[in-house]
């Protein structure tokens, strides 16, 4: 039989749910009862039951904000609209996992693979190497070269706060 985790309620913040409102795309999640038509149509939802749309609502509203936050569970919505276009009340899920998400990233929150793409995109300039091998298959498809701009790119994340050393 598996442990059962105890949630200490007192930790938990009402005010959650309105800074959540608060933040574009997030405008909705009020409106949500809990209805369970976004989680019967998820494809995430099918593969994995980390993902449940209906209990990241429900724990956001209830104030449960350190858990939702720190979750890999936000991460993994795919984007597929298939919960917008069936919710009764109009939530737009996708729209408030990515109020979700920013208020995450903007608490340094953001998953390990977030953290290697970025390293990726330092060090290339872009997510994936472009090499010698390449740029001459792409010559003889009579394709221009790839150069990479690594330092471009990498002005680009400093200027919107995304140093190495804050990671």
């Amino acid at each position: 039989m598996e442990e059962e985790e105890i949630i200490d309620v007192s930790t938990f913040e009402p005010g959650f749910r309105d800074e959540i409102a608060a933040e574009p795309g997030g405008e909705y999640i009020r409106r949500c009862y809990s209805c369970g038509t976004c989680t019967a149509g998820c494809p995430v939802g099918g593969v994995t039951a980390k993902y449940n749309p209906r209990r990241i609502v429900h724990m956001a509203l209830l104030g449960m904000r350190e858990q939702v936050l720190t979750s890999d569970f936000v991460w993994l919505c795919s984007v597929c609209y298939t919960c917008y276009e069936r919710c009764p009340q109009d939530v737009r899920i996708p729209e408030l996992m990515n109020a979700v998400r920013n208020i995450a990233v903007r608490e340094g929150h953001v998953p390990q693979t977030f953290r290697v793409q970025l390293d990726l995109l330092r060090e290339h300039g872009r997510l994936y190497e472009i090499g010698d091998y390449d740029n001459e298959r792409r010559a003889e498809y009579g394709l221009p070269p790839i150069r990479q701009e690594a330092d471009a790119v990498r002005r680009i994340l400093e200027r919107r706060g995304w140093k190495e050393e804050q990671e």
